[in-house]
């Protein structure tokens, strides 16, 4: 895994991931344990959470970098 780990995010962050081609934007609204996420798609405003972004699998390509 390439980019900043799990450990790393921080809530009102903003980060981007790719994940088996598809990218990403998004703000961390709240941390759920043991390692999820609340995020906000930047784009669309939509919400959801990471485990959907990872929910099948994590590509060769999976990736996570501060946006700042």
């Amino acid at each position: 895994m390439a980019g900043i780990s799990y450990s790393s995010l921080r809530a009102g962050q903003k980060y981007w991931l790719v994940n088996f081609g598809e990218r990403y934007e998004f703000e961390i609204l709240e941390v759920l344990p043991p390692e999820d996420f609340k995020l906000k798609d930047l784009n669309t405003l939509e919400s959801y959470l990471m485990s959907d972004l990872t929910r099948y699998g994590r590509g060769q390509d999976f990736e996570i970098r501060d946006l700042g």
